[in-house]
C-alpha cells in the first residue's frame, strides 16, 4: 500500500479538503504569495475503460496513450479517444506494476512502481528499444521536449536524460514554505509541470525551475455520484494536454469516463 505523506498548509486543507485524505490540517498560516485556486469547466465526456488502472496519460499528434498499472494487469496502450476502444496494447510481464509514460520523438517511456525498471519503446509499433534503472519508486512521468521528469510519491521531482536516464537535476515542490508530498502522475504544460496528487482530487501546478506551486485546480465532484455507484473508481490519476489546440484531458484509475475540461480561476 502506497504510503500516505501529509503534504498541505492551512489553504489547501481547509479550503479544499476539509479533514479528508491525504490532507495535513496544520495550523500553518498561509503565506501571501498563496497560489490561486482553479475550479473547472467541464467541456466534454468520453469513455474510459473502467478496468483501466491508468498511471500515466498522454495526448499527442491526435493520438492518446495510456499506461496502466497493476501486476499482472499492467500495459501500454493506444486508445481511441471517441470510443475508448484500445487499438494497441503491450502488456507488461507480470512481475512490473506499470507506473507513468512519456512520449518523446519517436520513443515512449513507461515507469514502473517498485522494481526500479523503466522501459523505452518504439512510438509505433511498441516494440522495446532499451531498459534503464533508477534507485527510487516511479509514479509519474513527463518531458519538456528536452528531458524526462519523474515523481516518486515524494515532494521531489527529478529531471532525466532520456538517452541514459541518468539523473540531470531535482527540485522540492513546496506550497509557500511547505512541502508537497505523493506527486503522482505529471503532465507538462505551456512551461509548467502539472502533478496529480495521490489520493487527492486536486492537480498542483509546478514552476519547473523553482519547484515552488503556482496554482491548485480543484477538481473534485469530476466523476458523479452515479458513476461511483454503478462502477468501483479508484483515485483521480490521469493529466493529457493536447498542445495542438490546448485542450486538457483528466481521468482516474479505473474510472469508466475521460473528461476534457477548461480552469475557470475561483472569486
Amino acid at each position: 500500500m502506497r504510503r500516505l505523506v501529509p503534504f498541505a498548509g492551512a489553504l489547501l486543507a481547509l479550503v479544499l479538503f476539509g479533514a479528508a485524505g491525504a490532507v495535513a490540517q496544520d495550523t500553518t498560516p498561509a503565506t501571501p504569495a498563496a497560489a490561486p485556486i482553479y475550479d473547472y469547466r467541464l467541456v466534454r465526456e468520453y469513455p474510459h475503460d473502467p478496468e483501466a488502472f491508468t498511471q500515466g496519460l498522454v495526448y499527442l499528434d491526435g493520438v492518446l496513450y495510456e499506461g496502466t498499472g497493476l501486476e499482472g494487469e499492467s500495459t501500454l496502450r493506444r486508445v481511441d479517444l471517441e470510443t475508448g476502444e484500445v487499438l494497441q496494447s503491450r502488456p507488461l510481464e507480470a512481475r512490473y506494476f506499470g507506473e507513468g509514460i512519456a512520449v518523446l520523438g519517436d520513443r515512449i517511456f513507461q515507469l514502473t512502481w517498485k522494481t526500479e525498471t523503466a522501459f523505452v519503446y518504439d512510438r509505433e509499433t511498441f516494440e522495446p528499444l532499451a531498459t534503464f534503472a533508477y534507485p527510487t519508486e516511479g509514479w509519474g512521468l513527463t518531458t519538456d521536449g528536452q528531458r524526462l521528469i519523474m515523481s516518486d510519491g515524494s515532494s521531489t521531482l527529478f529531471f532525466r536524460d532520456p538517452d541514459t536516464f541518468a539523473e540531470i537535476g531535482r527540485i522540492d515542490v513546496r506550497y509557500g514554505d511547505t512541502p508537497v508530498a505523493n506527486l503522482n502522475e505529471l503532465e507538462f504544460v505551456d512551461g509548467e509541470i502539472w502533478a496529480n496528487v495521490w489520493q487527492a482530487d486536486v492537480i498542483v501546478r509546478i514552476d519547473p525551475a523553482t519547484g515552488r506551486v503556482t496554482g491548485v485546480i480543484d477538481l473534485r465532484g469530476l466523476l458523479s455520484a452515479q458513476d461511483r455507484r454503478d462502477h468501483s473508481p479508484d483515485v483521480l490519476n490521469g493529466i493529457a494536454h493536447d498542445p495542438a489546440t490546448g485542450r486538457i484531458f483528466v481521468t482516474g484509475k479505473l474510472w469508466p469516463k475521460l473528461f476534457a475540461i477548461e480552469l475557470v480561476p475561483r472569486g
